[in-house]
């Protein structure tokens, strides 16, 4: 029965504050994550006579009307079942699982594979309502979407490193962009068992936008097997158990520890972002992408999060059991030989709150307990458990005589009597607490280890290796050489051709400051120890003696690949592809040299004096060719142009003496025949006006265009603007991110 106060209680344990206007759980208890409380005792009567009366009246009256309205359209135990259909319901929200598998061998028994079957099959186990998305690239990952049915499928249409690692960020927004009613964020490897589906149905009760998150319980020995449709587990001696009887043995046995840096995150799709700001490019699984994103989430205060690392609803297993003791375990080792997780640390100091040195971090977030059969959301206010503020999704009360003030000044509290329920649910909750997995922040490695944040990004491999690694069957590799000045261009460059699958591109970095973006980036990038220094922002473009010098490094960077037996297609950043010319540039044979023409007639020679375009050319690994660049370098370092007028008095000698038709030249002490290119197929920025047109894309597919380069224009900005303003444009500077179709197109920020 409710009884009215008639002032604020002092002692009393077994007195509890019921919210009388009992607004959404969520409301009631967001704000708590890093903001101070205040300390109220109690909210007063401060009007006398006839206007108290009036209050007390309609705080009663306000308080049965809720009382009895909740009997009405709840039971009277509000249990939750986790596997009672209440997210099967016709009108229950579509659940996505979004991961980013390991890729694993397919022509052996691999474990990594094994983990991402067992836990992919516990996922889809939860309910028919659940489909899986996994993001990758590699082959083993289709294979295995191929063999758990139609509700698995594969996403490439994020941003990947050039070792195929994705993207934490572009997971995120991808995740995001899906139309599903709740999306999951979940390690691979992390099996679900049918509690996490009543977590998902109480958050759905909440009435508020939310997210949560939790540490898997680390199982040190799970000698299980999942069978089927993911109902039953095959336990070592034989025997077969249901999936709840599977998650009461693990309770029971607690023979567990938390595990690392996984890390499960779910969400409603709701009105509220997850947070204020942007994600950073960190890269998968290299460690702080899933700490930094919950604590955004928690500093920024907009959805109501918490944590559920004390309900057994995920897990993973560190030893599968004696099925998979023969298995190998060497899947995956590639990417640390690239990758290692400085980048991610250095992003996550200069990113979000982090970045704040005296910003508070976020180290109590609300939990989610189960105890006597309910869910219970608990605010650990101070380090004693019996400090408590808890929610049930209905009612909130505390286990504190003066917390349950802890509130907004607007509420009213009246006290409701539970009597010896209390000291039930606190053992409870202190014998989950004495567990000791709830989640933490792990900030403060970003203060002890200064040297991850302060130190340089360097990849660690040579340029021979990375030619290795990037090359495709025929040794032919993609080149672009830029500086910090060009880095937007050079990141629309990139992305252009990650959408047409072109993989065997590198990067030579002009200036450390492009070198450092490029890694961040995941882009196959190396450095120049040639290359001239204090290039130009603004004031690098044709004509300068800023762009003389750059140009001259060019050839011999090109020079350099040529001679570790590479093919060199050289493309600079602002030629556009609309399709891969490479396989139509390999159609030339042996002993030529094709180039783009910078004729802009539209009848007439295309090969005049001075009309080789290098920035745009592809060079084979033959001795002819060698000796011929050997030669243009020579003749560049004496001249005070830049090399592109070399490339052409060289090989086809001064006013073109070594034209051969409209369209070739051949170089007399090589033979090597210099090939200009169909203008129709590689326009340069002046032939046609095609950078003029209305439908630039369209008027370029008509002519049949492969590439169209975007020179013949004077100064970085205007010819950014152009190529943006034009739709030729593929990169989303504010978020470094490629533009894929799911996304909704942002106007680019010309800098």
């Amino acid at each position: 029965m409710l009884a009215l106060p008639a002032s604020a209680p002092t002692t009393n344990d077994t007195l509890h504050y019921l919210s009388l206007s009992l607004p959404s759980a969520p409301s009631r208890l967001r704000g708590r994550h890093c903001r101070p409380r205040p300390n109220f005792t109690g909210m007063s009567c401060l009007l006398g006579g006839f206007g108290c009366v009036c209050i007390i009246f309609f705080s009663l009256t306000a308080s049965i009307y809720f009382f009895l309205n909740q009997l009405q359209q709840q039971p009277e135990d509000r249990q939750l079942h986790p596997n009672d259909g209440s997210l099967n319901r016709p009108d229950s929200p579509s659940i996505v699982i979004f991961a980013a598998p390991r890729r694993f061998s397919t022509d052996k028994s691999d474990l990594v594979g094994a983990r991402q079957d067992m836990a992919v099959r516990s996922w889809l186990a939860l309910s028919p309502d659940v489909s899986v998305v996994l993001f990758s690239q590699h082959p083993s990952i289709f294979a295995l979407a191929r063999s758990l049915g139609p509700r698995v499928t594969v996403d490439s249409a994020i941003d990947f490193t050039f070792m195929g690692t994705p993207f934490f960020h572009s997971m995120v927004s991808r995740s995001q962009a899906f139309h599903s009613g709740i999306s999951v964020l979940i390690d691979p490897e992390t099996i679900l068992l049918p509690d996490f589906l009543g977590i998902l149905h109480y958050s759905q009760n909440l009435n508020h936008d939310w997210f949560l998150f939790a540490k898997p319980h680390c199982v040190l020995h799970f000698p299980f097997q999942l069978l089927g449709t993911g109902k039953h587990w095959l336990q070592e001696d034989g025997e077969v158990i249901e999936v709840e009887k599977l998650q009461e043995h693990l309770i029971q046995k607690r023979n567990w520890s938390t595990c690392g840096e996984r890390l499960l995150m779910a969400w409603n799709n709701g009105v509220l972002p997850l947070h204020a700001g942007i994600v950073p490019p960190f890269v998968y699984r290299e460690g702080l992408h899933n700490e930094w994103l919950v604590n955004e989430v928690l500093s920024s205060d907009l959805r109501f999060a918490f944590d559920t690392s004390l309900v057994l609803s995920s897990l993973y297993p560190q030893s599968l059991g004696q099925w998979f003791s023969n298995f190998s375990k060497d899947a995956g080792s590639t990417d640390e030989l690239v990758w290692r997780h400085r980048g991610n640390y250095q992003l996550s100091a200069l990113y979000g709150s982090f970045s704040f040195q005296q910003s508070k971090f976020c180290k109590n977030p609300i939990k989610l307990v189960r105890c006597l059969g309910k869910y219970y959301l608990i605010d650990r206010v101070e380090d004693d458990v019996s400090s408590l503020q808890v929610s049930d999704g209905i009612a909130t009360y505390s286990t504190h005589p003066h917390l349950s003030s802890r509130k907004q000044k607007s509420q009213m509290f009246t006290i409701i009597s539970l009597s010896q329920r209390d000291k039930n649910w606190k053992a409870c909750v202190n014998n989950i607490d004495a567990l000791d997995l709830s989640y933490r922040p792990i900030v403060k490695k970003l203060n002890e280890d200064n040297s991850e944040v302060s130190s340089a990004l360097s990849l660690p491999v040579s340029i021979e290796l990375l030619l290795r690694i990037i090359a495709d069957k025929d040794k032919s590799i993609v080149l672009a050489i830029a500086g910090n000045n060009y880095r937007d261009m050079l990141m629309n460059w990139v992305c252009r051709l990650r959408h047409l699958a072109v993989k065997n591109f590198v990067v030579c970095a002009l200036d450390s400051e492009i070198y450092h973006f490029s890694i961040l980036q995941g882009l196959p990038v190396f450095k120049n120890p040639l290359a001239p220094t204090n290039i130009s922002f603004n004031d690098c473009h044709f004509g300068t003696e800023c762009f003389q010098r750059v140009t001259k490094v060019k050839s011999r960077i090109v020079l350099q690949i040529l001679k570790l037996g590479y093919n060199v297609l050289m493309s600079d950043v602002d030629v556009y592809w609309f399709k891969n010319p490479l396989p139509f540039l390999v159609s030339f044979g042996p002993g030529t040299l094709v180039a783009q023409s910078d004729e802009y007639n539209k009848t007439g020679p295309i090969n005049l004096p001075r009309r080789l375009n290098s920035g745009f050319y592809f060079a084979r690994a033959e001795m002819s060719t060698i000796l011929a660049f050997e030669m243009v370098v020579k003749h560049a370092s004496a001249s005070g142009l830049s090399e592109q007028p070399s490339f052409y008095d060289v090989l086809c000698g001064e006013g073109g003496v070594n034209r051969m038709g409209d369209d070739k030249c051949q170089e007399p002490n090589t033979n090597v025949t210099v090939i200009f290119l169909d203008r129709n197929l590689f326009p340069n920025g002046a032939y046609r006006g095609l950078w003029e047109k209305h439908d630039v894309r369209s008027s370029c597919m008509k002519l049949g265009c492969l590439i169209l380069h975007n020179n013949w224009i004077s100064g970085r900005k205007k010819k950014l603007e152009r190529q943006v303003f034009s739709g030729l444009w593929d990169y989303d500077p504010s978020l470094r991110m490629c533009l894929q179709k799911w996304q909704i197109p942002k106007s680019a920020n010309i800098s």
